[in-house]
Formats: C-alpha cells, sequence, structure tokens
C-alpha cells in the first residue's frame, strides 16, 4: 500500500515531528520509510532500515508492523529481532490492541528475540490469540526465553510459568501450534533442571505432556507425535549423558 494511500488513522502514528535520532544514517532511512509512496518502495526502505539493525529505527519498525503491507512487516519483523532486547520496550509500549495485524507481527517480533519482557504478551498469545501462526510463534518464544542472566529463583519461576503455557497448549485444535509446543517443550527442559536443588516434579510434567503427544490415538497429524518422540529420545540421551 502505498504510503500515500495509507489510512489517516494509520499515519497518525508517525509523530509529525519526530525526536531527532542520534545517528544520522539511521535518520536518513527512517526518513526514505516515510517517504516511500508505494507498497514496493515501503517494502525496500523498510528492509534497508532493518539491515542496520539499529535501535534507533526500532520505533519506525514498529509503526511499520501496522500497515497492510505484509511484505515490510516480515522485513520489521526481522529487524526487530535482529536489534534485539533494545526493542523489547518500544514493541510493548506501541503495541496495539485494536489492530490485530499489528499485534500478530509484534508476538512474532518477541518470540524471536526471547527476551524475558515478552513473556506476558507471548502467554496471552498462545492461549487466546485467534491465528494458529500467532499460536505457533507465541509457543516457539516461550520455550526459548533468554533466561540465562536471570538469578536461579527468578529463573526458575518464569520456566513453570511457561510450562504451564505450553502443557495448556498441547490441546490447541491446530497441530501446527501442537508441533509448535512440542518444541518449545523440549527447548524448555533445561531451564526446568539446572537448578541442582530443583525438584523433579515440573520434569515430570514435561515428559508427561510430550508422552501424550507421542501417544495420542486422537492425534490427526502423525509429524506432531513423530516430533514429541524425538523430543523425548533427545532429552533422554542428554540425561543420560549428564547422569
Amino acid at each position: 500500500m502505498p504510503c500515500s494511500e495509507i489510512p489517516a488513522a494509520a499515519m497518525t502514528a508517525f509523530p509529525s515531528a519526530p525526536a531527532p535520532l542520534l545517528d544520522p544514517e539511521v535518520t536518513a532511512l527512517v526518513e526514505a520509510v516515510r517517504r516511500a509512496d508505494s507498497a514496493l518502495g515501503l517494502l525496500q526502505a523498510t528492509q534497508r532500515l532493518a539491515a542496520a539493525a539499529h535501535p534507533d529505527g526500532a520505533t519506525c519498525l514498529v509503526e511499520v508492523l501496522g500497515f497492510n503491507n505484509p511484505g515490510a512487516a516480515v522485513a520489521a519483523v526481522d529487524g526487530l529481532i535482529a536489534i534485539g532486547r533494545p526493542a523489547v520496550d518500544t514493541i510493548l509500549t506501541n503495541i496495539d490492541g485494536y489492530n490485530y495485524g499489528a499485534r500478530a507481527w509484534a508476538v512474532r517480533a518477541l518470540a524471536g528475540i526471547g527476551d524475558v519482557r515478552g513473556l506476558e504478551v507471548l502467554e496471552d498469545a498462545l492461549g487466546k490469540d485467534i491465528g494458529p501462526s500467532v499460536r505457533r510463534a507465541a509457543a516457539r518464544g516461550l520455550g526459548q526465553l533468554r533466561l540465562e542472566s536471570l538469578a536461579e529463583e527468578q529463573r526458575r519461576s518464569i520456566a513453570l510459568r511457561c510450562l504451564q503455557a505450553l502443557v495448556e497448549g498441547c490441546a490447541d485444535g491446530e497441530w501446527v501450534v501442537r508441533y509448535a509446543v512440542v518444541v518449545g517443550l523440549e527447548a524448555l527442559a533445561p531451564a526446568l533442571t539446572s537448578a541442582p536443588a530443583a525438584d523433579a516434579e515440573p520434569r515430570q510434567r514435561l515428559i508427561a505432556a510430550l508422552q501424550g503427544l507421542s501417544l495420542d490415538p486422537r492425534e490427526e497429524a502423525p509429524v506432531v507425535q513423530l516430533r514429541a518422540s524425538l523430543a523425548l529420545q533427545r532429552l533422554a540421551a542428554a540425561e543420560a549423558s549428564h547422569g
């Protein structure tokens, strides 16, 4: 969609007098996004801004998520993931609860970044979002949050929240989401066993969830069963190697 055709309500997301950016090169890239007058022009300008992976471009990239241009949104998500943690506050502050498309893209970005500040959004997305692709991204994201820098008690508390959301996600009606839940559970397992004093109950719940998916006779997608079985094999091998 050309910028000249973007609805007035969407255009208000761009401040009329943006705050000065620190990096002049990023300033020029942002201005190119703002001046884009066609869908292709917006896509190309967003790709260039995303490639810079500079925190000063995060606000503009988040705004692009709300435009009706999937290609530009994909590029913006890639750029936000490349920026990483410095982009998280900008994403969370600007999530548009009235624009489903923008929120869905924001979930994908948060899942890719893996910062714990996105935990609540990912939990909500996996449990409630209407889009299977969004729930799938949230499931993967919950398994891949970066917890290494946190204190042990906080790390375990967050891991338990992720486990609860993923266990509930086992009952999702879409096989692509259940597959992503398996991936998330496998990725989460180390966070539940890293503490020497950790009790065995959370890991047992995780294993039970994977076993349920691998053995459920009602499962319509054999690939989910196979992926769950593979996860169980890998976790057993990892445990044996450390035992």
